[in-house]
């Protein structure tokens, strides 16, 4: 047996995990989504889901929120991760503990997190109002607003995404060699010459995964939504996962896999051409 096939027969146990766990699922279910099945029958109607999922008035609705809350969250964790992996390699003494501070939020089970600020953000019992009423200061509905439901759970998400994005640009800051800002101090240069023309330019590859990484998430979300407001009140905070899922609960299988084939899809064709674009500016540089 030559080497060559000897490395074959190695990648072999792990391609069949691979396909049975990833592909043959992916491949189903873009054959179940033209069907209408039950756990023990199936009936092909070609496109018929499609067209019944498209027709569905909060699927504009869920397609807008998905877009906002994608590049909101993706958008801030870039900045404040940014600022916040700055700040952390700076010559600060408590550097290490506040690192392991901005990280833990991440470790927390998400569902537990969308429960225990659902309830800091009850109007009339919840913490954070009455924080505010002690300095006499009318509290908000924070998840019964309409208009503000969204954008709150924009800000836990953040709070408890930002810190692996604040992990990622500490590896891409630490990385940069020191000859750099060795060179830069000779010149005269300050802090703002060292972040303008030295970290930000070399953390292009870190700020680029945490762009791709985020917007992925956000694209993909659903558990914080539904445990902070099952997608209310009325559509206000409905993505499309979650819009997924209430299709699925009423027992309209067909439908929702058709619904899990579209978010596939929709992530592909927004997340592959940002990707190509990054990492062309990336080689660019």
């Amino acid at each position: 047996m030559t080497k060559k096939h000897y490395s074959y027969i190695l990648i072999i146990p792990a391609a069949l995990i691979y396909g049975t766990i990833f592909l043959l699922p992916t491949v189903m279910s873009f054959f179940f989504s033209m069907t209408r099945w039950t756990l023990t029958d199936w009936e092909f109607i070609g496109f018929e889901n499609f067209i019944t999922f498209f027709s569905e008035h909060s699927l504009s609705i869920g397609l807008k929120n998905t877009i906002i809350y994608a590049v909101m969250t993706s958008a801030s964790k870039v900045v404040l991760g940014l600022l916040l992996g700055v700040f952390l390699c700076s010559n600060i003494k408590t550097k290490n503990y506040l690192r392991s501070i901005i990280f833990f939020p991440n470790l927390l089970s998400t569902l537990a997190v969308g429960i225990t600020f659902s309830s800091l953000m009850h109007p009339s019992q919840g913490l954070i109002n009455q924080a505010l009423a002690v300095f006499n200061i009318t509290g908000i509905d924070w998840l019964g607003n309409v208009k503000l439901a969204l954008f709150s759970i924009i800000g836990v998400d953040v709070w408890k995404g930002v810190g692996v994005a604040t992990v990622i640009y500490i590896a891409g800051i630490m990385s940069i060699p020191m000859e750099y800002n060795e060179a830069l101090m000779i010149d005269g240069g300050n802090s703002w010459n060292k972040f303008w023309h030295i970290t930000l330019p070399l953390c292009r590859p870190a700020m680029n995964a945490v762009i791709i990484l985020s917007f992925i998430g956000g694209l993909r979300t659903f558990d914080l939504v539904w445990a902070m407001t099952k997608g209310g009140p009325g559509f206000a905070t409905d993505l499309l996962a979650s819009i997924i899922y209430k299709q699925y609960s009423g027992g309209f299988y067909g439908l929702s896999t058709a619904g899990n084939v579209i978010l596939f899809l929709f992530v592909g064709v927004l997340v592959i051409p940002l990707y190509i674009f990054l990492n062309k500016r990336e080689v660019d540089l």
